[in-house]
């Protein structure tokens, strides 16, 4: 999930200082989750928009505004309210508002949220960053525990000087990613993985923007392109 927050007023404000008419686009996946895209949250945002002398012309929510075909279905609906508007306000992580920046781009797209990180949920309302995606996982000898993500420093051979009675130096009650690896792998009779160092992060696996195709996809690609070569090679004899 994306972990997101919607902007402080004064930010918003700011933001929106040129805008007299917004249509507001919320989320129903991530953002609804983090109470800062779903119905309640959107409400809120008008009421609150009102009190700056700003219109909301209409709102909708996807169920996840990163979907650009369901978005683009969704705004069909509301072509009216969006034409009648200044300006379109996204209440979901950057994605989704690179979304609708990708619909309208004759049309200013301001962000609402702010997306904090990639969270796993510990319980309703409360998460934490086990994941950084960064394209390359190498959890599998460190009990399932990354590094690169729960580490403050983000040791591959760890751990630092820091860690006192298995917390991090950092404090907030954070505690060292190396001391969970090695209570987990102890559990699992496996520390003798830790005797393996880890070479140097190779971050060229994860240059940006990132592109997946899911393995269906891409054969049925490779199918129709194989099917043009073999046309035009038909033609060519």
């Amino acid at each position: 999930m994306i972990v997101q927050e919607t902007k402080p007023i004064e930010t918003i404000r700011e933001m929106l200082k040129d805008v007299k008419k917004i249509f507001l686009v919320g989320c129903g996946d991530c953002a609804t989750v983090c109470e800062a895209g779903g119905p309640d949250d959107l409400k809120r945002m008008e009421e609150a928009l009102k009190g700056e002398g700003i219109e909301v012309t209409g709102t909708v929510i996807p169920d996840t505004s990163c979907h650009i075909p369901d978005v683009k279905s969704q705004m069909k609906k509301h072509a009216a309210e969006v034409e009648a508007a200044d300006a379109i306000g996204v209440m979901s992580c950057g994605a989704g508002v690179q979304t609708l920046g990708t619909l309208y781009e004759e049309m200013p797209v301001f962000p609402i949220n702010n997306a904090l990180f990639l969270g796993n949920t510990e319980r309703f309302g409360q998460h934490v960053e086990f994941c950084s995606a960064c394209g390359e996982c190498r959890i599998d000898k460190l009990g399932a525990i990354c590094p690169i993500t729960r580490c403050y420093k983000g040791i591959l051979n760890g751990p630092c000087g820091g860690v006192n009675d298995g917390m991090c130096e950092i404090g907030n009650d954070t505690p060292c990613a190396w001391v969970l690896a090695y209570e987990r792998l102890e559990k699992q009779g496996r520390l003798d993985n830790l005797k393996d160092t880890s070479p140097p992060k190779r971050w060229s696996a994860h240059l940006k923007p990132m592109r997946h195709l899911n393995p269906t996809l891409k054969k049925k690609m490779e199918e129709k392109e194989a099917k043009r070569k073999a046309k035009e090679a038909k033609k060519a004899e």
